[in-house]
């Protein structure tokens, strides 16, 4: 976090980051924690119940790697998510195909360990890169590494592959079924996000940052922060729909609701939350969307939008560039965790590999504390695993209904904390395992435990052996980004009527500039051993940027009171 005033650049001792405080803390659950733990009971259930009913349990992984691809792309458009879980049902059959191969053609452990650490780091470079949001990657690794593990011949892997992708096929038709009967629903929960947003920081009156030219206001606000990264996400949300036809429509008229929530984060003491509340209660439902009165003066924010639609993404491999050593500690940690447990005697490799996969967050005070939550929620799961596994063994029926109320239950619960939710995918695990046969719950639970143990530490170590040094570069870069955006914002803001779209286009890509800068900031304040961060450069990166993105959205208001004769800078219906 930025403080009130410009510091030296000095990043905080890791001793002091790398504490217990708060990562076991439970949040407030997700609005649709029930959407991804529905879809996943839709989706791992019937194929799970035919393979009971054939007597062929022992084949449930092959069709669990499709079905798992439910639980991806909840929150984004229905036409987003269509490409997106075709892309997850994809990369998830080339993880399973690889690693079928390579167990048809060695039973070497080594190998197996090696080529399942480089598997688990392109999976985490790829879904980081292509942002596809939790699960990332650790659900794609867990499948593909278990797969290593099962003998397997070249002439099983067809029938294998195509049980995967039959199980995909249904998980997609699983995710995009919602569509039926809330065809926008994820625009409009993520436009009511922004305003919900908006007005939290609006009732505070902007005490936080007051926005006025102040030098001793404070750079970076909690409040004011999670305002502007609500309403990036949902441009970014709205930003994927179709620019023709009747979800264009839909889509303008949920802008001119998130415009709304701008003119709030750049005003605060002028706003009143309640609409901003009224208008995102509103979109919880499926009836007409809010009417804020500004549509004439809106053509200017569509056309400004419209500009953003048509602006090329960055190409991928540009975007997996900055990601490289989060993949080299993803490599390294998962392969040195497997080698471990061979060393150990253990039976499942597999275990301690997709632990250290697991670790690998953003930087290492992050890692640290996915570690803590991995190792807590796994101790915690194998308890409730020794606790239901004698009524689980009553029969096979019974194994797989209990592996499914343990399914929502880690969709359900992994939102509030991910430790919480471990504790029911631990013992679903578990019990998968022994979809092809019983097996002693003692050595089980002995396994998992030293395996989890010896993944999060060995994985850890290799967190801090491999330093992102090119964390405190990034940060310089997105400041330059940042002051680019702004000085392009000012020009526009010195000019006396900006070409219509321009000056909504510069805000909408200012405001983006600023919430990438904050979390490359924060990220890179995460690391070890990296040279000291250009503190004072982003305080005043952020001051003076959202000062020209208050100033362009006043504008854009006055603009549009002057053309629909309306006043909107108290933002009242």
């Amino acid at each position: 976090m930025s403080s009130a005033t410009p510091t030296s650049g000095i990043s905080p001792r890791p001793g002091r980051r790398l504490s217990l405080a708060g990562v076991l803390r439970l949040r407030r659950p997700s609005e649709i924690w029930f959407k991804p733990a529905l879809s996943s009971v839709a989706a791992v259930a019937p194929p799970n119940l035919l393979l009971l009913g054939l007597g062929r349990l022992d084949l449930a992984m092959y069709t669990m790697a499709g079905s798992l691809c439910a639980l991806y792309a909840h929150n984004r458009p229905y036409a987003a998510r269509a490409r997106t879980l075709a892309w997850v049902v994809l990369g998830m059959l080339g993880g399973v195909v690889v690693a079928l191969v390579t167990a048809s053609l060695t039973r070497n452990a080594v190998v197996l360990v090696t080529v399942g650490a480089l598997m688990a780091a392109v999976q985490k470079a790829l879904c980081d890169a292509t942002r596809v949001g939790p699960p990332g990657n650790v659900v794609l690794t867990f499948i593909s590494s278990a797969a290593l593990f099962v003998p397997q011949t070249l002439g099983q892997i067809p029938g294998h592959l195509a049980l995967g992708a039959a199980a995909g096929v249904w998980a997609w038709l699983v995710g995009m079924a919602p569509a039926l009967v809330r065809p926008h629903g994820p625009e409009r929960r993520a436009t009511a996000q922004a305003l919900n947003a908006a007005a939290a920081y609006a009732a505070t009156r902007g005490t936080g940052d007051r926005g006025t030219g102040d030098r001793h206001a404070p750079a970076h606000d909690p409040a004011r922060a999670a305002g502007y990264a609500a309403v990036q996400a949902a441009w970014q949300t709205l930003l994927s729909l179709p620019a023709t036809g009747a979800r264009a429509t839909t889509r303008h008229a949920l802008e001119r609701l998130v415009v709304r929530a701008e003119v709030a984060l750049a005003a605060p003491a002028d706003t009143d939350p309640e609409p901003l509340r009224a208008w995102a209660h509103a979109l919880r439902g499926a009836g007409r969307i809010p009417r804020t009165g500004d549509a004439p003066g809106a053509t200017d924010e569509l056309l400004g939008v419209d500009a953003e639609l048509a602006a090329r993404p960055a190409p991928l491999w540009q975007r997996l560039g900055p990601l490289t050593p989060i993949a080299a500690r993803t490599a390294l940690g998962c392969a040195l965790a497997g080698y471990a447990s061979l060393a150990l005697g253990i039976g499942r490799p597999y275990w301690a590999l997709v632990t250290a996969a697991a670790l690998y967050q953003a930087n290492m005070t992050l890692t640290w504390s996915r570690a803590v939550q991995r190792v807590v929620g796994n101790v915690a799961g194998v308890l409730l695993f020794a606790a239901i596994a004698p009524l689980a063994h009553l029969g096979q029926a019974l194994l797989v209904l209990f592996c499914l109320a343990l399914n929502f239950g880690a969709e359900a619960l992994i939102t509030r904390n991910y430790w919480l939710g471990s504790v029911c995918v631990t013992p679903m695990a578990l019990l998968v395992s022994e979809f092809a046969g019983y097996q002693e719950p003692g050595e089980l639970i002995t396994e998992r435990v030293v395996d989890t143990l010896v993944g999060a530490l060995v994985g850890f170590l290799a967190a801090v052996a491999v330093t992102n040094r090119r964390a405190g570069s990034r940060v310089e870069q997105a400041v330059t980004a940042a002051d680019l955006a702004r000085e392009r914002a000012a020009r526009l803001l010195a000019e006396r009527e900006p070409a219509p779209g321009a000056l909504e286009a510069a805000g909408r890509s200012l405001a983006a500039a600023l919430t990438d800068l904050r979390a490359t900031a924060d990220g890179a304040a995460g690391e070890w051993w990296g040279r000291a961060l250009p503190q004072e450069r982003v305080v005043l990166a952020e001051r003076s940027g959202h000062r020209t993105l208050a100033e362009a959205v006043r504008r854009q208001a006055a603009r549009a009171d002057r053309d629909t004769g309306t006043r909107t800078e108290d933002v009242r219906p």
